[in-house]
């Protein structure tokens, strides 16, 4: 038997099986920034819904690696990887691995509630400590800025596709392990057709980028299919909306009141922050969800339903919406705290915007208004878009009397609703 290679490692995984570790990521897996990962559950609190989602943020970076090195062996193979330098292929394959360094406890509860979005948070950390002196150590100064502008999107690279974009494979790795680990079928997508449809296209005069073979359109379609299934029925799943809701508003009041800061919460695992939590939990919240009582729902809408102006408040200005659900909840007869509004957004759900190239060797760009021939489902985007997305109030008990005009309330300005709440004013009619 040949000797193993120094530096190598195989880790293994129930989703993708042996995922080989060269020496650079082990450098990397081992440090405290990265480790925080596998205490950080992947799905947040869906985990109540579906036992079997505790699978962490850790085993989808690990995933995510393995499948930025299967995606470059293959480009390798067919000759498109002639174009990127060798240390824009170890950026990539690093950036897979750590591009969720930055994550918050529970999922993206906390971003929702107005915290820094975590990719900010893990271009900052790939600069501090042992992970920077670890990248320094493997591919010089220079490896952390090009990770970080592969995180953030900004990367020149003509493989920055594969980190972030339409087909990034953060994508593809989480629908399947999501799936996987909660038991259902819906985010399961063709992987291996995926992978072998990707292709270094002509992107523009002297720019390349990362694009699918006319061959691999189907399976991009299921890839995005995959997505609004596991929106509709897992991320956005009515117990897993209250609970995520419900914390919200704990930590909202916690750090409100100085019990938590956002600095400690950003550095915390799902533990370790609900047990600051419990201890300065004066609204109740934080203990009913970790003891799954969660609220139930008094209205529950599809988003075709719902007015097309709704106002960007209800979901971006966390503070403001809460003292709007107290507001709410005094007009039904509800203790404040004791009712809150659930709106979702993710606009970006099925869009698409990359190279394809045809069986003729030209290429074209595929985007969400679809091609002749081509991705129908972009088509019915928007409809299947409003499916998923439901306007939720849910309450601790059964309201004493009926909300009403909240349909006109979500429309209102914010300038508007701030002026009715400091006038005293109802902010919904009678």
């Amino acid at each position: 038997m040949a000797p193993r290679p120094a530096g190598f490692e195989v880790i293994r995984d129930p989703l993708w099986d042996n995922i080989r570790l060269d020496e650079a990521a082990l450098a990397v897996l081992d440090t405290p920034s990265l480790q925080r990962l596998r205490y950080v559950r992947q799905l947040g609190h869906a985990f109540l819904v579906y036992p079997g989602a505790t699978h962490s943020r850790f085993e989808h970076a690990l995933g995510t690696y393995h499948l930025a090195k299967r995606a470059q062996a293959l480009l390798e193979e067919r000759g498109d990887l002639a174009l990127v330098a060798e240390e824009d292929r170890l950026a990539a394959r690093l950036a897979a691995l750590l591009h969720d360094v930055g994550h918050y406890p529970f999922s993206h509860a906390l971003e929702e509630a107005g915290f820094a979005h975590h990719e900010v948070l893990g271009v900052e950390r790939l600069g501090h400590g042992a992970l920077a002196e670890a990248l320094t150590a493997h591919g010089g100064p220079g490896l952390a800025p090009r990770i970080a502008a592969l995180i953030r999107g900004t990367s020149s690279s003509p493989i920055a596709g594969l980190i972030t974009g339409s087909l990034d494979l953060d994508k593809i790795e989480y629908l399947n392990r999501d799936a996987h680990m909660c038991g259902v079928p819906y985010g399961r997508v063709d992987v291996d057709r995926l992978l072998t449809s990707l292709a270094l296209c002509e992107a523009g005069p002297g720019r390349w980028g990362v694009g699918v073979h006319e061959k691999g359109v189907s399976a991009l379609e299921s890839l995005l299919f995959a997505k609004y299934q596991m929106y509709r029925n897992v991320y956005w799943h009515h117990a897993v909306r209250a609970a995520t809701c419900m914390f919200k508003r704990a930590v909202h009041c916690a750090v409100a009141s100085g019990g938590l800061d956002q600095a400690t919460i950003a550095q915390s695992t799902d533990g370790g922050l609900m047990e600051r939590l419990l201890a300065h939990d004066e609204s109740g919240l934080a203990e009913a969800v970790n003891g799954r009582r969660l609220f139930k729902r008094a209205l529950d809408l599809p988003a075709s339903d719902v007015p097309n102006d709704v106002q960007p408040w209800l979901s971006e200005d966390p503070a403001l919406a809460a003292r709007v659900e107290d507001a709410l909840a005094a007009s039904a007869g509800l203790e404040a705290g004791h009712l809150l509004l659930d709106f979702p957004a993710r606009p970006s759900m099925l869009e698409v915007d990359l190279p394809l190239r045809t069986r003729a060797g030209t290429v074209e760009r595929l985007t969400t208004a679809g091609r002749a021939g081509h991705l129908g489902l972009t088509r019915i985007a928007e409809p299947l878009y409003q499916s998923a997305r439901r306007l939720r109030v849910f309450v601790a008990e059964a309201p004493a009397k009926p909300i009403r005009g909240l349909l006109d309330l979500v429309t209102l300005p914010d300038a508007e609703v701030r002026r009715r709440l400091e006038a005293g004013e109802p902010v919904v009619g009678s």
